[in-house]
């Protein structure tokens, strides 16, 4: 799934990846979401619920890849969204 690109979704995209281009971020919901979960502002993301529905916000915490959040926007956002505790998603050196 990808983020529709808005004014507004490309302007955060801006903010939040801001090492690559706004479309290819918004590109990957989930890894976009992650990257917003972390660094987007109160008011990024009042803009960006307004569009995406709770249930895809919750999809893509449980799906984000390890290593973009960190654990007090993790513990955050699990109890905005009302998804049960669980460990932050972590990098595994097998």
């Amino acid at each position: 799934m990808s983020i529709p690109p808005t004014s507004e979704s490309l302007d955060i995209a801006r903010r939040v990846i801001w090492f690559e281009q706004p479309e290819q971020a918004l590109s990957d919901a989930t890894r976009f979401l992650a990257y917003a979960f972390r660094y987007a502002t109160h008011e990024d993301m009042r803009t960006l619920r307004r569009t995406i529905d709770d249930d895809v916000l919750r999809t893509a915490l449980d799906q984000a890849p390890p290593g973009i959040i960190d654990a007090r926007s993790w513990s955050y956002w699990r109890l905005m969204l009302d998804l049960p505790t669980r460990p932050l998603p972590s990098r595994s050196l097998d």
